[in-house]
């Protein structure tokens, strides 16, 4: 009889799950509530909608982020076979096209034979082997029941999504189009002087912000502070961060800016941009007013507001395995953001690990080990190991075992360098890994 499993939530970690458990020829009933019920944050009715940014951030392998996604292609993972199809311009950033890369994941799971999708909410966790996968929008319903499991602390915090403005509706006399360090053309920034940065930040301070129920300041997560918040932390923390200028030059002064606000392209027919690191809790009318004030967005015209979204992330270490596996209930596996992995690609990922995990117990077999030296491996690591101040973590070298420095391996200090060896450390172990698996030859 051919094994089944569960999987619930169709974002990103569900959907990479469901694949990887199909592609071994396990029948997979996908649950997903929308389009039946939508989250204050979900528009679409697709799967793995991106309800953030456009952005699955670094493609290079001197950036963590970027050693994950080439993983995972190892691995044959669905989530990368739809974002390199749906790519737009980003330098070296991987950004897609919306509506492309959850168009393309929605029809390669509504068309595979053996994954059966079901439209309705999950409010209980259900038995057998299942993958809960419902991320950082968890309904209420099932977030008390996940809550009710011997040994869990539930975590709440909200993050930020950034607001989208059209390209035509904005002033090419003060914008300029340039990447960092002359690396290409994708980006559009919006250069300020002392002035216009100071006055920027007076308005951003004063500014009326949406109340969110139950939101606490020191809850939001680092990786998706709103903008205001971090104005509030000093003056010149925005232009040490999002509004930073290096490696710009302004074509018309001929130098660097004091502060630069990037846009990025956010579809493939290069119409909308959104604003980069501006995720915001700000009232409609004082987003058009005060990001109005940044030169080139005077007459800007928002295709979406920022808006402030719940997020419910477990405290994992001591509840589930390296593997995202519950500890005192085995084959019921937990994925995506609310394991505490941060970002897009890390829950695509924790999602893969899981679909092959249980994947392999149903056909009788274990999963070989993910050592620390991968990024797969390290992050497993890090969700399940001890930790009183658990906090959710993006992919980043930090995490994954270091070099060996002895007589023959001394110590490489040049970063780049260093990182770069690391990776192809990663992959010629992750090449023999999934080639054993046999994860190498299937295509998405």
């Amino acid at each position: 009889m051919t094994p089944r499993a569960t999987v619930v939530g169709a974002g990103l970690a569900g959907c990479e799950a469901a694949w990887q458990l199909a592609r071994q020829g396990i029948w997979v009933t996908l649950i997903e509530m929308k389009p039946e019920k939508m989250s204050p944050a979900h528009h679409s009715p697709l799967f793995a909608e991106l309800v953030c940014s456009n952005s699955l951030r670094s493609d290079r392998l001197t950036n963590a982020v970027g050693l994950l996604k080439e993983e995972m292609r190892l691995c044959g993972s669905l989530i990368m076979a739809a974002a390199d199809a749906a790519r737009v311009p980003a330098g070296g950033a991987l950004a897609v096209d919306r509506e492309r890369f959850s168009g393309y994941i929605t029809k390669a799971l509504r068309e595979h034979p053996l994954v059966t999708v079901e439209s309705r909410e999950v409010t209980d966790i259900p038995g057998g082997p299942v993958i809960i996968a419902t991320g950082p929008l968890t309904s209420d319903a099932l977030s008390e029941r996940i809550a009710e499991l011997p040994g869990l602390e539930t975590l709440n915090f909200y993050d930020a999504a950034a607001p989208i403005v059209t390209l035509e509706s904005l002033n090419m006399e003060r914008v300029f189009r340039q990447s960092r360090y002359d690396r290409g053309d994708d980006y559009l920034n919006c250069p300020m002087n002392e002035e216009e940065y100071n006055a920027f930040v007076d308005a951003l301070l004063e500014a009326e912000t949406a109340e969110v129920h139950g939101f606490e300041e020191n809850k939001v997560f680092e990786g998706c502070m709103p903008v205001e918040s971090m104005a509030r932390r000093g003056r010149m923390v925005l232009a040490f961060g999002p509004l930073k200028p290096v490696g710009l030059r302004d074509p018309r002064t001929g130098r660097e800016p004091y502060a630069v606000v990037q846009l990025r392209q956010d579809n493939a027919a290069g119409t909308l941009y959104n604003l980069v690191g501006f995720q915001t809790r700000l009232k409609w009318p004082e987003q058009r007013r005060v990001f109005g004030m940044i030169p080139g967005l005077e007459n800007a015209e928002f295709a979406r507001y920022g808006v402030m979204h719940r997020n419910t992330f477990l405290h994992s270490p001591g509840f589930l395995n390296a593997r995202f596996e519950m500890i005192s209930r085995p084959q019921c596996y937990f994925a995506g953001q609310m394991t505490g992995v941060e970002g897009y690609v890390e829950s695509a990922a924790s999602g893969l690990v899981c679909g092959i995990s249980l994947g392999c117990d149903l056909r009788g077999m274990s999963m070989s080990e993910l050592p620390g030296l991968t990024a797969l491996g390290a992050m497993g690591r890090y969700i399940s190991t001890p930790n009183k101040s658990f906090q959710p973590m993006n992919c980043t070298f930090g995490l994954l075992d270091s070099l060996p420095v002895d007589k023959e391996h001394k110590k490489i200090r040049n970063k780049q360098q260093r990182y770069e060896r690391i990776s192809e450390r990663s992959l010629a172990f992750m090449r023999d890994w999934s080639r054993e698996m046999g994860l190498s030859d299937a295509e998405a």
